[in-house]
């Protein structure tokens, strides 16, 4: 029993861990990115992303900070956070030059046939476009990063592609409160050209949970990796649309 707990433990552990490179990113090559190539006009580029929004509360508080400094990043939706009351928010990141791309509040997703994820995705990206007048780029993030065979077989087919985080650039603080203090020299310390950074807006069951600290966060963190020479894009820019 002992053993099996610890080898579900080290599953969970190693999803977190997941721009080491596994099997099934090897695999999709192709499919998956943990971190942005280099290319034209992206020399210096960093990529801030956002999880689990819309938020009613936090992430118009986020959009106001990326207005002030001038900067743009890639929000992943949840589908079933994007309602008539939220549906303005999503439509206001369209409006300000942000990516805008799907994301899932369940690993369940990993467990669905290629035809049914594809149908999923499509239909979360059909409402969208219902809600805001604007469609999704070709962008998935799954829950905690969590990928299957068939995902992958879902996404090649339907011209997505799973867009991971790099190494330590994320918001999850070891079981601690995350703040500010803590993940601005962090990230700061371990970000470069083609980075993928990811912090929440939301949470996955919590459509108002409180994000104060990714505002906070993302109003230190901007000015200090401009100081260190970086700029700022959208992935939708880097795999199509918008």
């Amino acid at each position: 029993m002992w053993l099996i707990l610890f080898l579900a433990f080290g599953l969970l552990t190693f999803a977190h861990f997941a721009p080491f490179g596994f099997l099934l990113d090897w695999t999709g090559r192709g499919v998956a990115m943990w971190r942005v190539p280099p290319g034209d006009g992206r020399a210096n580029t960093v990529y801030l992303t956002f999880d689990d929004g819309p938020n009613p509360e936090a992430t118009p508080a986020l959009l106001d900070v990326l207005a002030r400094e001038r900067t743009r990043a890639t929000f992943f939706v949840i589908d079933r956070h994007l309602t008539p009351e939220t549906a303005p928010i999503v439509a206001r990141m369209f409006a300000e030059g942000h990516g805008v791309a799907l994301h899932s509040h369940t690993r369940r997703l990993m467990v669905l046939t290629p035809e049914e994820l594809t149908r999923t995705l499509d239909a979360a990206a059909d409402r969208m476009e219902a809600l805001t007048g604007h469609r999704p780029c070709a962008a998935f993030r799954p829950h905690g990063g969590g990928r299957s065979r068939s995902m992958m077989r879902a996404l090649r087919a339907s011209g997505r592609r799973l867009v991971g985080w790099g190494f330590m650039l994320w918001d999850w603080d070891w079981f601690r409160k995350p703040s500010a203090k803590r993940l601005v020299p962090r990230i700061l310390a371990r970000a470069k050209p083609g980075s993928i950074v990811v912090l929440h807006d939301g949470h996955h069951e919590d459509p108002r949970a409180d994000r104060r600290y990714t505002v906070d966060t993302v109003a230190r963190l901007v000015p200090a990796l401009r100081e260190k020479g970086l700029t700022f894009g959208s992935i939708c820019d880097v795999i199509g649309g918008r």
